[in-house]
């Protein structure tokens, strides 16, 4: 069995709904996954936009995710410390937790990358930790990928 990642908020390849970006409600979009790999012990999430003016921006970092979840629910707290979900870095806007698309206007579309690591680990990373760090850390403990991809324009 493969390791997948979805939304049921949106088709890979399509428009991420507006409730899930800055010009709206900008809440994170509920996740589901499967297939996660055998003696998997924890889970990644990290959410990057490849086509930002500045180059590569992250706009989420979550970690330490149980390796007994199979979803994310729409809307996770922006708290460092979510209990039974796990914890969450700093992203490019400087806030703990999820940050939707915001990408300058007239700029056209910009692809949203959601890759999900499974890990041999539980990562010792306290809660804020950069994507940099959490990279790092799974350096050699990567046991599966699975990719999701949203677009969105102003």
């Amino acid at each position: 069995m493969s390791f997948t990642l979805i939304s049921p908020a949106f088709k890979y390849g399509e428009r991420i709904p507006r409730k899930y970006t800055c010009d709206g409600e900008d809440v994170s979009p509920p996740l589901q996954w499967s297939g996660t790999p055998q003696g998997t012990k924890s889970l990644v999430l990290i959410m990057e936009d490849p086509d930002a003016p500045i180059g590569l921006f992250t706009h989420w970092v979550l970690y330490n995710i149980p390796p007994t979840r199979n979803e994310l629910p729409e809307n996770v707290a922006k708290n460092p410390t979510v209990e039974g979900i796990g914890l969450q870095g700093i992203n490019d806007f400087g806030r703990v937790g999820y940050g939707g698309p915001c990408p300058p206007r007239g700029h056209g579309p910009h692809r949203y990358f959601f890759r999900l690591y499974a890990l041999d680990i539980t990562l010792n990373l306290r809660p804020r930790a950069s994507r940099n760090d959490v990279l790092n850390a799974i350096k050699n403990h990567v046991i599966g990928t699975a990719e999701y991809m949203g677009t969105y324009s102003r």
